[in-house]
């Protein structure tokens, strides 16, 4: 069975093969057009040098000698100023032996020029003649040859003709393309690979087999499109991978070219757009025709809402601008697929929410996958990819590592992995131990520490704040359990206690959130229970409540007043409280802050009938500095309750 695409067949819409047009690219409409084409412009833009060559050689050539008066001259003669002249009937040039002010202009002059009045009737020869004033049968100014003129005013026209002729070569050997001066870069290739190097194959992504699951469908094509053929089934045209960053989506793509075997082509949106208007949508065309020369073959692009956001909605004037140029060109192309050229197009994107529907719909982005971050046999996964070439101790537990690193992406978890390595080299280490993973999970998660030195009685009070944020998670019904309490200064943070729940979470109760909401605000209660203090050490954590309780009440429904509806938009770029009535507004901010109120009198009660607790807590952090997961609890005097998956 024949793997190979059928040849694209000659189509007739002109865009569709636009990519390498037979004949040079007509100028986008709305400029001017020079008649006869490019060889019409060559010679009328050549009239125009030698003409303003011609003018400006003339005006050189007239020299820089000034005009006298004849009166002038005559003085001249008689004060015996004057070493030679040359006439030409009534003309007369000159040049003086001394140096004379021009009276009749500025500065001063040797060579001169002067017109003999037709009714004087002087001795002027006998003048001449008594002051020993040479006549000469030459110019005393010499004027250029004809030929010489001609070669110089043919110089501009020649060197004209030689960059037109650069360009013009440029342009059909595709190296410029239109627009060639303009930066313009080499017709787009397939990614090249260092010689000897493996293609990335599915075995090489993990954590998102769903994922893979649909996109092998596209594999299957590429690899035997004659079956899908003879039942009439058409691949999708476009696969639109979303997803947060770094779940994988450039990785999955280059997946699947490499498991298919197919050229792989690559670009960023960002790099179609240019200042010059048409340069994007040229630029598209030539990706496009590429691809299609050695298909079966993938186009992918990265960030496509760069280019790809809705139409109509931006600051664009009368919508030509060139990111819609360039979307619509993309739009184009997609069209022009009849679905046996063998070529597929995957973007990828984290705002799958701005793209302009005519790009998402059926026949073009047709198929849409989500990727989310991986679960925890995911990261397991993933994490012994990334640990493939790293040497490790035998104490080191990936399951462990992955059930303590809930929500991060394969790209957090590649960080995670050469950090460690990182931190071994600088220890001098032949492998990577347990102790260098914890150590930067915690450089990852919570910042570098800083050697900062606080006060004993600010660091006193860091150590009751971070103790009253722990001792409340672990009396909290089902809280994210307590992993590490330090009072150590990691980026802004003065002090921090690090929770991370036994299981993924994909949902959450108002019980859950509650907990969540008094755990964060223990660090401002102990302040208050303890010192009777408030600090500004809780502003983060009261961004973290705010964010919670707005979700409660405006988007998830846990609110009896304000009802079962999503009266906050979920966009966070979109201004806050567009989508509600002022009424509602008030109603949301009255329930915000009902339910803050009642979970910090939770939390100070709490504080205060466990406060032998927390005082240990405290003395213990301020001996320390920093308590684990284990010692924690054993210090708090709670057990530790594990929850199996």
């Amino acid at each position: 069975m024949s793997n190979a695409a059928p040849p694209r067949k000659a189509p007739d819409q002109p865009w569709r093969t636009e990519g390498t047009p037979p004949e040079p690219t007509p100028p986008p409409s709305g400029r001017w057009k020079v008649p006869g084409g490019r060889w019409g412009g060559l010679v009328l833009a050549a009239l125009v040098v030698f003409v303003i060559a011609n003018l400006a050689l003339s005006f050189f050539n007239q020299g820089n000698e000034p005009t006298v008066s004849y009166t002038e001259f005559s003085r001249q003669v008689d004060d015996n100023n004057v070493s030679k002249i040359y006439s030409k009937g009534d003309a007369i040039q000159g040049q003086l032996k001394n140096a004379q002010d021009n009276p009749e202009g500025d500065g001063k002059y040797t060579k001169f020029k002067t017109q003999r009045p037709s009714f004087a009737d002087d001795q002027i020869w006998a003048d001449l003649a008594k002051n020993n004033v040479t006549v000469t049968a030459s110019p005393v100014v010499q004027q250029r040859s004809f030929l010489s003129n001609l070669l110089i005013s043919l110089a501009p026209i020649v060197l004209l003709v030689l960059v037109w002729v650069f360009v013009a070569r440029r342009m059909r050997s595709g190296l410029g393309g239109a627009g060639g001066m303009l930066g313009r870069k080499a017709p787009p290739k397939p990614v090249e690979l260092v010689p000897g190097a493996k293609r990335t194959c599915f075995k090489d992504v993990a954590g998102i087999e769903e994922v893979k699951g649909e996109l092998n469908d596209v594999v299957d094509f590429l690899k035997n499109p004659d079956a899908y053929r003879r039942m009439g089934a058409k691949m999708p045209r476009g696969v639109l991978l979303t997803g947060p960053p770094g779940t994988g989506k450039t990785l999955l793509a280059r997946a699947v070219a490499g498991e298919a075997g197919v050229p792989f082509f690559s670009a960023s949106a960002s790099e179609f757009i240019e200042m010059i208007v048409g340069v994007g949508a040229s630029r598209v065309r030539e990706l496009f025709a590429e691809a299609r020369k050695v298909a079966p073959s993938i186009i992918f692009i990265d960030e496509i809402d760069t280019i790809g956001r809705a139409r109509g909605g931006g600051a664009a004037m009368g919508g030509h601008d060139e990111r819609e140029q360039t979307l619509n060109q993309i739009l184009t192309e997609m069209d022009g697929f009849s679905g046996e050229e063998g070529v597929i197009v995957i973007a990828a994107t984290n705002r799958a929410d701005v793209l302009d529907p005519a790009l998402t719909r059926p026949g073009r982005f047709d198929r849409i996958v989500n990727v989310s971050p991986p679960d925890r046999g995911g990261r397991e996964a993933i994490l012994q990819i990334h640990t493939r070439d790293i040497p490790l101790a035998p104490d080191v537990d990936l399951a462990q590592v992955a059930r303590t690193t809930p929500g991060m992406t394969g790209a957090d978890l590649a960080n995670l992995a050469n950090e460690a390595a990182l931190l071994a080299v600088k220890r001098q280490q032949n492998q990577v131990t347990r102790t260098d993973l914890s150590e930067a999970l915690e450089k990852v998660q919570l910042g570098a520490e800083r050697p900062l030195v606080m006060p004993a009685e600010e660091r006193r009070r860091t150590a009751y704040h971070e103790s009253g944020h722990a001792l409340l998670g672990m009396l909290q019904p089902g809280a994210d359990p307590v992993r590490k309490v330090t009072i150590v200064p990691r980026g802004r943070a003065l002090g921090v206690t690090l929770s991370t729940p036994e299981a993924d979470r994909y949902s959450y109760t108002e019980e859950y959130l509650r907990g969540r909401i008094i755990g964060a605000l223990g660090g401002m209660a102990a302040e208050h229970v303890v010192f009777e203090v408030i600090t500004t050490g809780s502003e983060n954590d009261l961004e973290q409540v705010t964010n919670i309780v707005r979700g409660m009440v405006g988007r998830w429904g846990m609110s009896e007043r304000v009802g079962r509806l999503s009266a906050l938009p979920n966009d966070a770029q979109q201004a806050y409280g567009l989508a509600a009535a002022p009424g509602t507004l008030d109603s949301i901010d009255h329930e915000m802050r009902r339910i803050v109120d009642e979970c910090y009198e939770e939390a100070c009660l709490k504080l205060r009938e466990h406060r032998h607790q927390l005082d240990a807590l405290a003395e213990a952090l301020l001996a320390s500095e920093t308590l684990e997961e284990a010692e924690a609890y054993r210090i708090a005097g709670i057990p530790r309750m594990t929850k199996e998956e």
